[in-house]
């Protein structure tokens, strides 16, 4: 993707992640007690050097999510394999504010279209600890199945819907 493309939505975009956006996600982030119970402090230079290890690492991809240019989230594939075409993917929204009104679902839509019809990939993984049912749901509802469990997660996955004929 080039660097300064933007996938647009209705109500959010999916922005290439720079330096900026996961500086400006960070210091704002209040993380989800559904997820992590650990205490969490922005540290600048922890969250640069976290910044560059992530973005030199190409097998993964990360975009901002934007609503009214504001960064609310980051979601991003990982372990992306060009010669299997699947690849993993996750997603973190800012604050409890943003959670709700559907920008994750529609981040996880952008971003499965992107997967699919710009990178070719024909399966994006997905996992989610198990008490967090809001995820399991907007998983299910973007069209991701269950496929397993295990004593932490559960897993599922999406598969590259072509159309018939094609």
């Amino acid at each position: 993707m080039p660097e300064n493309e933007t996938l647009q939505g209705k109500m959010i975009a999916l922005a290439p992640c720079t330096n900026v956006s996961w500086h400006a996600f960070y210091r704002d982030y209040e993380p989800d007690p559904m997820m992590d119970t650990t205490p969490y402090a922005y540290d600048a230079p922890r969250c640069e050097k976290a910044f560059h290890i992530r973005m030199e690492d190409l097998t993964r991809a990360y975009f901002s999510i934007l609503c009214e240019g504001r960064v609310i989230g980051e979601i991003y594939l990982k372990r992306m394999d060009k010669e299997r075409k699947t690849a993993e993917f996750g997603i973190a929204l800012i604050n409890d504010s943003v959670k709700g009104k559907g920008y994750g679902t529609e981040a996880i839509n952008l971003l499965t279209e992107y997967a699919f019809n710009m990178l070719g990939l024909e399966t994006v993984n997905a996992d989610t600890v198990l008490r967090n049912t809001r995820s399991q749901h907007v998983l299910e509802k973007v069209g991701f199945v269950y496929t397993h469990e295990n004593a932490d997660f559960r897993y599922y996955k999406i598969a590259r819907r072509i159309p018939p004929n094609s």
